[in-house]
């Protein structure tokens, strides 16, 4: 017979909070943070965004192990579930995975670990990362149900890292890690009121990571802050053998902490991105303070005249199905165990066959658009288009002609009503599909609020140039004036 899981968690707690070193003010204990969970996400209003609970969460052997001086000591951390861990299913919030167990930590997971992190547990997220048809809610999947915005329960937590960005500004974890292909990190952590940090594409190994993009896809940071952000960002950081993305990582990994808390944006330059801000007032009034609290700090402000090529969007769409075809059949075929689809093909059949559960509110027109994705011409010169419209004619360009630091736009806008129904809503604000597509870093801030909605700003430059972004964001987190939301735990009109 066992501790009880409450019993275990309290003796974890005193046993790290005895012993010295112990960061008491930089995060809660683990069962602090589990009975907010069960108040809050399980009962109460009911956020779902947490997805399963690791049962050794409250276990401070790990955190021992590591030593007390660990980095990460005794910081709980949440999982995006298309993230391997061993003790916990990863089901890419799929009926189909719902049992798979592969007994494997991922190695971002791995380096959490070693850092001193305790893995609470897992977040819900979009079904498949938000890759499987047309119509889809952000936050829905067929384990987890719709995770609901803190800031206001009847508005999306958007993109499909929801259940990291809903769970960090909710207070169920220290912090979180997402995953994007384009977006998945930098809209939840906007519409949540938190910090997304989406690194250069070969930074963080994607090992044990179900796939869309081999060329897009990273894990990420969302925390509270830039600092904290950072922390995680290098427990996660490193060279992968099994992931050829990363060949170069280990050649760029600093202490990515190292000087933000004295960042100055004194002689920054700026590049602003005022055509990617859309039109609704709110948010340009929020995005004029936001320049000129930079301005007041001491950085050079420069308009740039930018509009996207729509065919960037079109090519990076054809890339995205024949990558995710080739990389979850492959993925699915290296499962443990006896899962259910071993192919794409087997999980179009798989869904059609639990329609009622998985189909009742969009279909999976993305997944049989992907496995007709056999064109392997067209697919490489698509990539090539698109990559260069994104990096060679988009990023690079627009900062080496206008000699800026950074690239700076709205992520997004507020958060908009749930709709099960008829989907997103998404406003055509902001301009990650830049830095998505070309697999270079971008970081979104809180900026402010509109009618006590949080929306966030993002900071973009070029491969590799990851420390950079965080310093200039961290030096603009000090810097902003405007006044931020708090999370309301009810629908958006109460």
């Amino acid at each position: 017979m066992g501790f009880p899981r409450v019993k275990l968690l309290s003796l974890a707690s005193a046993l790290l909070a005895a012993l010295p070193g112990f960061p008491a003010t930089a995060q809660e204990s683990p069962e602090t943070y589990l009975k907010r969970i069960e108040a809050i996400d399980d009962a109460g209003p009911r956020l779902n965004a947490v997805i399963a609970i690791d049962p050794d969460a409250g276990d401070a052997t790990a955190v021992l192990e590591a030593g007390m001086s660990a980095p990460l000591a005794g910081h709980s951390v949440l999982i995006k579930d298309n993230i391997e861990t061993r003790d916990m299913p990863t089901t890419a919030g799929s009926l189909a995975l719902r049992d798979n167990e592969t007994g494997r930590d991922a190695p971002l997971v791995a380096g959490l670990r070693k850092a001193g992190a305790i893995i609470l547990g897992k977040t819900n997220l979009s079904e498949w990362a938000n890759f499987r048809g047309d119509r889809s809610s952000s936050g829905w999947s067929g384990v987890g149900g719709q995770t609901r915005n803190p800031y206001a329960i009847d508005r999306s937590p958007c993109g499909s890292s929801a259940g990291s960005g809903a769970a960090v500004a909710a207070g169920f974890a220290w912090a979180a890690i997402g995953t994007e292909t384009d977006g998945s990190i930098t809209c939840p952590a906007s519409v949540n009121g938190v910090v997304g940090f989406k690194p250069t594409v070969g930074l963080v190994s994607r090992t044990h990571i179900i796939p869309i993009s081999a060329s897009q896809d990273t894990a990420g940071p969302m925390a509270t802050s830039v600092a904290d952000a950072a922390l995680l960002l290098n427990a996660m950081a490193g060279s992968d053998p099994a992931d050829p993305a990363t060949a170069e990582a280990d050649e760029h990994l600093v202490d990515f902490t190292q000087g933000l808390a004295q960042a100055s944006l004194k002689g920054v330059r700026i590049g602003v991105l005022r055509k990617q801000a859309g039109n609704l007032p709110g948010v340009l009034s929020l995005f004029d303070r936001a320049i000129a609290d930079m301005k007041r700090a001491g950085a050079e402000i420069v308009e740039i005249d930018y509009e996207r090529d729509p065919a960037m969007g079109r090519d990076e769409y054809t890339v995205l199905l024949y990558e995710f075809r080739e990389g979850i059949n492959a993925y699915l075929a290296s499962l443990p165990g006896d899962p259910p689809a071993r192919d794409l093909a087997g999980l179009i059949a798989f869904d059609e066959a639990h329609a009622a559960e998985e189909l009742r509110w969009y279909g999976q027109e993305t997944f049989k658009e992907a496995l007709e994705a056999t064109d392997a011409e067209a697919y490489e010169k698509a990539r090539e288009n698109s990559l260069r419209l994104a990096g060679s004619d988009g990023i690079d360009k627009l900062m080496r002609e206008n000699d800026v630091d950074v690239l700076i736009a709205p992520t997004t806008g507020p958060a908009w009503p749930i709709d099960l129904v008829n989907g997103d809503h998404f406003m055509g604000i902001g301009a990650g599909s830049l830095a998505a597509i070309a697999g270079y870093p971008h970081l979104t801030v809180p900026m402010g609020q509109v009618e006590r909605l949080p929306v966030g700003l993002s900071f973009m430059a070029g491969q590799w140039e990851d420390a950079k972004v965080l310093r200039i964001g961290a030096a603009y987190e000090r810097a902003r004036s405007a006044e931020l939301a708090q999370p309301s735990f009810r629908n958006w009109h109460e």
